[in-house]
């Protein structure tokens, strides 16, 4: 049977890390053809083999081939995957939507949000702005989570530090050994450079953090269509057939997860759309 983007291929759990309490990254080398190169931002479809298939953004590569995916575990397949130990056969559809805006024009301000989970699709960003760091005036990431506990790859922040990329980060909810800021993460956003016409930004999180941050940043000036969303929701195919991740005129599978804010944003102002 010829593979099609409806045919599982074959990876192989590799390495599982526990992020939080309920989320895993599971580093995955293919067993058979690797897939062709995701974007950053693109997503693939992956399936526990007798339990179910979800869709789960890019986080990162992972040798020759291999794909990183940070996992939360919200459901039943969620909870399969996030179970997988090291030498467990997952089954990968993909890469499917449209990534991140990369590269950004030359001497811009990156601006990378990410609210709990949302910084898993946003990793590869912050990696991208180290690669190239040359490229850009200025490279800022904000990270918000409700509580320190729940902070995605807070160990690599000093890296990001070491790299000439500013890391800024707050929680909802601080605990006795806290030190850092406590708030809402466009409440970071006094420390971006001062040049919104040369801003580009990268926001990913929840909807309503996400909603916030893009009008606090169109707000300060930066053009709507500088802000870029991964947007979610319900994906099946990952083709744009069976119309489950409808959005207004969009099927976010195939015409997003990543959409501007010039677009996204009269679409997510509409309620129950």
């Amino acid at each position: 049977m010829t593979a099609t983007t409806m045919t599982p291929r074959r990876y192989r759990v590799v390495d599982r890390t526990q992020e939080t309490d309920d989320t895993v990254t599971l580093a995955l080398s293919p067993l058979d053809q690797p897939l062709p190169v995701f974007r950053p931002g693109q997503f693939a479809m992956l399936y526990a083999f007798g339990v179910g298939e979800v869709p789960i953004s890019l986080s990162g590569r992972h040798g020759a081939g291999g794909l990183l995916h940070t996992i939360r575990a919200v459901g039943s397949t969620t909870n399969a995957l996030c179970r997988a130990e090291a030498g467990y056969v997952l089954g990968v559809r993909g890469p499917f939507g449209e990534g991140w805006d990369l590269p950004a024009p030359a001497g811009a301000d990156l601006v990378i949000v990410a609210g709990g989970l949302g910084l898993a699709p946003l990793r590869p960003v912050v990696r991208h702005a180290i690669d190239f760091r040359d490229r850009y005036t200025s490279a800022t990431v904000l990270i918000g989570a409700r509580t320190p506990q729940d902070l995605l790859y807070p160990d690599e922040y000093d890296s990001w530090r070491s790299a000439r990329v500013d890391v800024f980060v707050t929680v909802d909810r601080a605990d006795a050994g806290w030190g850092g800021h406590v708030g809402v993460v466009t409440a970071l956003f006094d420390r971006l450079a001062d040049r919104p016409a040369d801003t580009v930004a990268y926001v990913c999180g929840p909807e309503i953090m996400m909603r916030f941050a893009a009008r606090g940043l169109t707000d300060r000036g930066v053009p709507p269509d500088h802000v870029w969303l991964s947007l979610e929701r319900n994906m099946q195919c990952g083709l744009g057939h069976c119309g489950h991740c409808q959005l207004g005129p969009l099927l976010l599978c195939r015409d997003g997860p990543v959409v501007g804010y010039d677009v996204a944003g009269p679409l997510l102002s509409t309620k129950e759309l």
